[in-house]
């Protein structure tokens, strides 16, 4: 029964494999055999010291896979004039880079040159969310490493403020679908969140209204006190959900209750088609799971880089 059970999880992720994509299971079968292991060992060993790495490494990888394909581009340090990828707006929250460098450096004793830096987030990533008891997979890999890395370019990132429309657009420019949105979404089910991603839905919402009136009135007031009007406490904010080192489908009964953080989260509601996926993940574990890691495969074939780096922080 395992045996079969394993073979047709095989099957599933064959299936979802971009047609044409280079990407394979068993890329490093030869040539680095223990990459898997490595990475795993390097985030649980992280872990264990830090809860928070889960959310930080999920969150990094979607952030690099948004700009340029999942190239590693957002593990890029900034050099000279160029201010890279990690010091954009969007991502100065980043944290746990120590992961993959971890990773990296056992990796090149073993098989130098061998293994993507973007590989090693992808499958670092998996590894996160199996770890907050969320699903498992096979990361399809051989993905390369880019040379570019831009701050400039995370303005292309899906802001918590977006509606609907702009989610769309954003997702749709990237080859992802609505369900796929819906999907990702979910990852917003652990980690945390600064005052400054929902200030808008809590404060001066709009002419008639001051706070969202999506939002459940007590929530709203909840977040107010935790984050004032003229909130000076450096790295206030408050967590994804009340579970939020755990990996489920929480997220989507919030979204429900009006109990969201994000507008973006919010937004999901004001469509029929994500509407309806928003309620089947909220009664359905098992449904948001098998979405996920297909919309996460999916995501994570977006490539486009162009060589193996020694060092995950600097081009060769």
């Amino acid at each position: 029964m395992v045996v079969i059970v394993a073979l047709l999880s095989s099957l599933l992720i064959f299936s979802v494999i971009p047609p044409g994509n280079a990407l394979s299971l068993n890329y490093y079968d030869k040539t680095c055999p223990d990459t898997d292991l490595i990475v795993t060992n390097a985030v649980k060993n992280a872990v264990m010291k830090d809860k928070t790495v889960p959310a930080a490494i999920l969150r990094m990888h979607f952030h690099d896979c948004f700009i340029r394909g999942c190239d590693a581009s957002v593990l890029l340090n900034s050099v000279g004039k160029n201010t890279a990828e990690k010091d954009g707006p969007p991502n100065v929250s980043l944290h746990a880079f120590h992961v993959i460098d971890d990773a990296k450096k056992e990796l090149e004793s073993l098989c130098p040159g061998v293994v993507s830096c973007a590989d090693i987030l992808a499958l670092a990533a998996r590894d996160a969310v199996v770890l907050s008891g969320g699903p498992n997979w096979y990361v399809p890999k051989g993905r390369k490493d880019g040379r570019t890395s831009k701050a400039s370019e995370t303005i292309q990132m899906p802001a918590p403020t977006f509606n609907i429309s702009q989610l769309q657009q954003s997702f749709s420019q990237r080859g992802l679908s609505m369900d796929d949105l819906v999907a990702l979404s979910g990852g917003h089910t652990i980690g945390f969140s600064h005052c400054s991603s929902f200030r808008n839905r809590i404060h001066n919402f709009n002419s008639t209204h001051d706070i969202d009136p999506s939002m459940h009135p007590s929530f709203a007031e909840s977040l107010k006190s935790i984050c004032p009007h003229n909130n000076k406490v450096k790295n206030a904010g408050a967590n994804m959900d009340p579970s939020s080192t755990t990996f489920d489908n929480t997220y989507y009964k919030l979204i429900l209750q009006g109990k969201s953080l994000f507008s973006s989260d919010q937004a999901l509601l004001t469509s029929p088609q994500t509407k309806d996926l928003v309620s089947k993940f909220a009664s359905s574990q098992e449904a948001f799971s098998k979405a996920f890691v297909k919309s996460m495969i999916k995501m994570s074939s977006i490539t486009g880089g162009q060589e193996v780096r020694k060092d995950c922080k600097v081009v060769n």
